[in-house]
């Protein structure tokens, strides 16, 4: 598998001072700024006697959103309720809003899912986004969740990781913007492997389907299962998104006991 090369992303914490809880999401080619407000009283048209509900909003860099927006959102939205432990707080809103500043460049133009028509390739960093802006807002979940973009190249049959959103130099910008792709792959997984969102685009038979969840599956956790395996050459240096997010959850815990301790 080639990771076409992937950057670890850059996570900044409390990015919006009268947010609960807010973070700015650099990576996948793409900057999302994701706020949480929360728990706040419900209005009554969204109030649940028995759990809190989830709004979910999504803006994009620039112009109107449209059906591709409202169609990640509610995504976003059945993933991130699936987390959320929402019986703890009953009768209340929390709310969720999630800002592009920055979008990569149109994909290859010779590639049937073209990054201008194509959700697939926002859905990782803005899940991201939205589970670090909801610990960072103090929102109880009892999981977290982290996805993989994985494609198929048409030519070759090899998976790659990030196909749309990869950092490549001038050297290599037109051997790359001469692929296509067969189809892509984002799946979503919970930290014990379980699938939470899965979303497939363009031609696959059901072998590369499988495959390319495995593939998914060590991308986001590490998880070695059927021909995936451990790659030393490369995996020293790329962190497992699961293992990201983890690191950077502790290193603001950290941070915040030491300010509350005054040292």
């Amino acid at each position: 598998m080639s990771t076409d090369g992937y950057f670890p992303p850059t996570i900044t914490f409390n990015t919006l001072p009268h947010a609960d809880g807010s973070v700015t999401y650099e990576g996948h080619g793409y900057t999302v700024v994701g706020a949480v407000n929360g728990p706040l009283e419900a209005q009554r048209r969204d109030e649940l006697p028995d759990e809190a509900f989830l709004e979910v909003n999504l803006r994009q860099a620039s112009g109107p959103g449209g059906p591709r927006e409202r169609h990640i959102e509610s995504l976003l939205h059945s993933t991130l309720r699936s987390l959320i432990l929402t019986t703890q707080h009953p009768r209340t809103l929390i709310q969720l809003t999630l800002q592009i500043l920055r979008a990569p460049a149109s994909s290859s133009p010779s590639a049937p899912i073209p990054q201008t028509s194509s959700h697939l390739p926002s859905l990782a960093p803005l899940l991201h986004a939205s589970v670090l802006a909801l610990l960072n807002g103090n929102i109880p979940m009892r999981d977290i969740a982290t996805g993989a973009l994985i494609s198929i190249s048409q030519k070759s049959g090899e998976f790659h990781q990030n196909c749309f959103t990869r950092q490549i130099d001038a050297h290599d910008e037109d051997r790359f913007a001469k692929t296509v792709w067969k189809s892509s792959h984002f799946v979503a997984f919970s930290s014990h492997g379980e699938v939470l969102l899965a979303e497939s685009e363009g031609e696959f038979t059901i072998d590369e389907w499988e495959t390319a969840v495995e593939w998914a599956s060590y991308r986001a956790l590490g998880t070695e299962t059927g021909g995936v395996s451990y790659d030393p050459d490369y995996d020293e240096d790329i962190m497992h998104h699961h293992r990201i997010i983890l690191h950077a959850i502790e290193q603001e815990t950290t941070k915040t006991m030491r300010w509350k301790g005054g040292a």
